[in-house]
């Protein structure tokens, strides 16, 4: 059998790098890797992380591994310099750099992990380069941009037996341990449908790209940004944000809140990966019976229909309604009239076959239905709580990278992750078909993925009865760009 080193790339200089003691100049803590054997431990018991992406989101990511107590931030990677004076701020003996590349090549030596926070399309080639240098990883929801990548990943973090957290951190919520809890002790009955809804996107979607070069802000690496997706010209509005709704960049409201809506159901029924897909999405119409045609942008809402096959803990399939762009499902009749339904804009509900239960964002505050139920449960408590729930999930990975790989649990690790972000991007693969436009036998323009459901091959990850979406399940990357596996 080889060993986990036999099985990296330049296995002997990893070796070295394991074993040496490196000087690292204006540096607080040396790496714990560099002061000792296999399972050495710094006397500061610290890990040291560099974080790509310091602004927005990834500077409240940064933030809370520091506040862990048990982290240090050694460097810090952005493309705009403006979107990362906070943190550098914050951080003020923290290296900084704009190329992640640069970083890695220069200061590997000099950190323990990555944390990334960056646009959707550029997760994977960042968080695939930090394991195969035995980094430690945290990577923003959704994991990956492709299923493709979500599956490399996942398989990368066996092999190069890393530390590995997904940043949906309601997945540390006291919610999922409860409602699981409460489904194994039968208190719903067998769960045959879940229907879960948002009321993102609160960006725009279903518009056509801009036709006005804006100029590229000084302090902004519109190369660097772009990463993998094609070059196109900078616009306004675009970044730092809007992205979002943009397939070449973002993976539109699934990707902003399914990772948190469907955790969930996930853990609770031991879903893994959907059989087949289905969807229906809003339409734009830019005239008298004229509908809008924009391929490059996702759509405002959106309703997919997933069906997983039966598990260890459910008697048949599960079919999984996915709602966005303000779309909900019937309120239940065991919800009374003025009763919040979710916690308003967004929500989860289970039916199963004895009873319902319903939770809000990140799976907090579940509730078993009729809310007056919830008065007389008493199911021991049997899973153990991440200290300070969500927020405990940063806190979490760092234990755990501490600990090394394997010796602590962790709520969202690529093994569970993984699976989870694929049947969300399948459920993409279902809304970008339909738009896949083609010329028909007179000439003109049809939809053929429209108003079909899309059967999945998992072994060989494709649809089987619609060829012309497979194209996203493997993107092509921009030149210079590579997941390196």
């Amino acid at each position: 059998m080889k060993t986990n080193t036999e099985n990296k790339p330049d296995s002997g200089r990893r070796s070295f790098l394991k074993t040496a003691a490196v000087a690292s100049a204006g540096f607080m803590i040396v790496p714990r890797h560099v002061l000792g054997g296999k399972g050495f431990l710094a006397p500061s018991d610290r890990l040291i992380v560099a974080g790509v992406g310091a602004g927005g989101k990834g500077q409240s990511d940064i933030a809370a591994f520091a506040k862990s107590g048990k982290a240090d931030i050694g460097f810090l990677c952005d493309v705009d310099t403006k979107r990362a004076a906070t943190s550098v701020k914050n951080f003020p003996k923290a290296k900084f750099y704009k190329d992640y590349r640069e970083m890695f090549d220069k200061e590997h030596k000099n950190f323990d992990a990555v944390s990334v926070s960056t646009p959707d399309h550029s997760h994977a080639v960042i968080a695939s380069a930090a394991m195969q240098l035995s980094k430690h990883v945290y990577v923003q929801k959704p994991l990956t941009h492709d299923i493709y990548e979500a599956r490399k990943l996942t398989e990368l973090a066996k092999r190069f037996k890393v530390v590995t957290q997904m940043g949906n951190q309601g997945a540390s919520n006291d919610g999922p341990r409860q409602m699981k809890e409460w489904y194994d002790a039968g208190l719903i009955g067998d769960v045959h449908t879940v229907y879960a809804w948002t009321d993102r996107p609160v960006w725009p979607q279903g518009i056509p790209w801009s036709a006005n070069k804006a100029e590229i802000p000084s302090t902004l690496d519109w190369d660097l940004w772009l990463n993998t997706a094609p070059y196109k010209d900078f616009v306004d509005k675009l970044v730092p944000f809007n992205w979002r709704g943009w397939w070449d960049y973002g993976t539109g409201a699934l990707g902003d809140m399914g990772c948190h809506l469907l955790e969930a159901p996930f853990s609770t029924l031991g879903l893994k990966y959907a059989k087949d897909v289905q969807a229906s999405v809003g339409s734009v119409y830019v005239d008298e019976f004229k509908r809008g045609y924009f391929p490059d942008s996702c759509p405002p809402s959106s309703h997919v229909t997933l069906t997983f096959p039966k598990t260890e803990k459910t008697k048949g399939d599960v079919t999984v309604h996915w709602m966005d762009g303000g779309i909900q499902p019937t309120r239940p009749e065991e919800l009374e009239a003025n009763e919040v339904f979710g916690d308003g804009g967004n929500g989860t509900l289970f039916i199963g076959t004895k009873g319902k239960m319903m939770a809000s964002t990140y799976s907090a505050d579940p509730r078993l239905l009729p809310l007056s139920r919830n008065k007389d449960i008493r199911v021991p408590e049997k899973f153990a709580r991440v200290k300070d729930g969500s927020n405990g999930h940063y806190a979490q990975w760092v234990e755990a990278c501490i600990a090394g790989y394997g010796k602590k649990e962790l709520s969202s690790p690529f093994e569970i992750a993984g699976p989870l972000t694929e049947a969300l991007l399948m459920a993409n693969l279902a809304i970008r078909a339909n738009d896949l436009q083609v010329n028909n036998a007179q000439g003109k323009p049809s939809y053929p993925g429209r108003d079909i459901k899309l059967l999945w091959d998992n072994e060989q990850m494709k649809v089987t009865n619609f060829d012309a979406v497979n194209q996203f399940v493997k993107r092509d990357y921009r030149k210079g760009w590579s997941l390196g596996v």
